[in-house]
């Protein structure tokens, strides 16, 4: 199994020039915390009227890579904001320039880790969370930094509004039982699982750079929508 989290990527040329040419588009949330635990406590608030120039429901996607799942999200909800999340600026200024060349303009992209997310949003924010193959971390000492852990959970709980749902997809077995467990446990209520997303009839799925990757390779996909009543 390639454990994609761990892939090493040359810094791309002109990388500040390409990050500056998206405007407003990128924001790179910089933070002098690096304490996991205290990450979001000095609060720093986008104003995402003022960023998107509309108010509209807001959609999240943490680890959006090159942006082909948020840009078409975004293409496909016109009426909702999606905000995508990546901590590597290779990939998030590549996905940002393809939102550009696109003209989707209902998608914003923010440079951070996962941690910081409640620095710049506000409690509530989120009306549904998108997880797509997260880093596995298989080794049971790195559990903690799973997107799916309680430390993320807890995060997310503050994020989301009532009746928000997350919904996750991921190439790993277990980390998906994982998932199923620590989303349970923490009192989400789960709907909608596969064990086998392309080959179940499940309609309206958007795919991801990796999902391709993985898909032709003849893995199977597992997804999960949970909420909290």
């Amino acid at each position: 199994m390639e454990w994609y989290c761990f892939m090493r990527m040359k810094r791309l040329k002109h990388l500040e020039e390409r990050k500056t040419a998206c405007g407003g588009r990128l924001i790179s949330a910089n933070s002098d915390d690096l304490n996991f635990a205290t990450a979001g406590d000095v609060k720093d608030y986008i104003d995402l009227k003022e960023w998107f120039g509309a108010e509209r429901p807001v959609w999240l996607e943490i680890g959006c890579g090159k942006g082909q799942f948020a840009c078409e999200l975004a293409r496909q909800n016109p009426d909702i904001n999606i905000i995508a999340v990546e901590k590597n600026s290779n990939v998030i200024v590549q996905a940002c320039e393809k939102s550009l060349e696109l003209g989707i303009d209902n998608v914003r992209f923010l440079k951070c880790g996962a941690e910081y997310i409640t620095k710049f949003l506000k409690d509530g924010t989120v009306k549904r969370l998108f997880l797509n193959f997260s880093c596995p971390f298989p080794k049971k000492s790195h559990q903690s930094h799973r997107l799916t852990s309680p430390t993320f959970l807890k995060l997310y709980k503050e994020l989301l509004a009532p009746n928000a749902e997350i919904h996750q997809k991921t190439d790993n077995r277990q980390l998906f039982e994982y998932s199923l467990e620590q989303l349970s446990d923490f009192g989400f209520t789960l709907k909608n699982v596969s064990l086998d997303l392309h080959h179940s009839d499940f309609e309206g799925n958007i795919v991801t750079e990796y999902e391709q990757r993985f898909v032709s390779q003849g893995l199977p996909i597992y997804r999960l929508e949970a909420y909290l009543k």
